[in-house]
């Protein structure tokens, strides 16, 4: 385990012990992240920042659960989040937009460093991708990306439960594999 995954996971260990430094400490160092996953998977900035609670709420209460060891903790985090997100989308009611209230909407794009940084960072997981079975990866960015659950996938590719399960598993090892070269 690379040394910040270890902080991650004994800050989550720590939390499991209700260390409310640890906590703080966890979500200072997590919560950007998580808070992309949730609004990539809800696309609404005011829907994310409420999910976001609720899913360090889940985090607090449920840090006892995460096994050292099994998956990285960052994963089990993203995990935490996702679920979360894709729960609220499924209880979610068809929401008419007014198309008027777009135009009062500013700019909340990246800067150009940043856009520059996202595409090179966007490059080299779109080459990774490349290296799986296309299958495979249309799954992966489903479930990752699109928000798609296990079910949802299984069902598109006509395959087991279990077997999108193991998909995606071996295709995400592929992918950290890539990634770290």
């Amino acid at each position: 385990m690379q040394p910040q995954s270890q902080d991650i996971a004994d800050l989550i260990a720590r939390c499991a012990l209700r260390d409310r430094v640890a906590f703080k400490t966890l979500y200072e160092r997590t919560s950007a992240k998580l808070f992309g996953v949730v609004l990539r998977i809800l696309k609404d900035r005011s829907e994310a920042e409420e999910a976001i609670q609720e899913v360090y709420i889940k985090i607090w209460q449920r840090a006892d659960r995460y096994v050292a060891g099994g998956y990285s903790p960052i994963s089990w985090l993203v995990a935490v989040a996702r679920n979360h997100s894709l729960d609220i989308l499924r209880a979610r009611r068809p929401v008419s937009a007014d198309i008027d209230a777009a135009l009062e909407v500013p700019d909340s794009g990246p800067s150009p460093e940043r856009a520059a940084e996202d595409s090179d960072e966007r490059g080299r997981i779109e080459h990774c991708l490349g290296t799986l079975d296309p299958e495979r990866a249309d799954a992966v960015r489903g479930a990752y990306l699109d928000g798609y659950s296990y079910d949802e996938l299984a069902a598109r590719y006509e395959v087991p439960l279990n077997t999108m399960r193991t998909w995606l598993r071996r295709s995400l090892l592929r992918l950290r594999e890539c990634l770290t070269q």
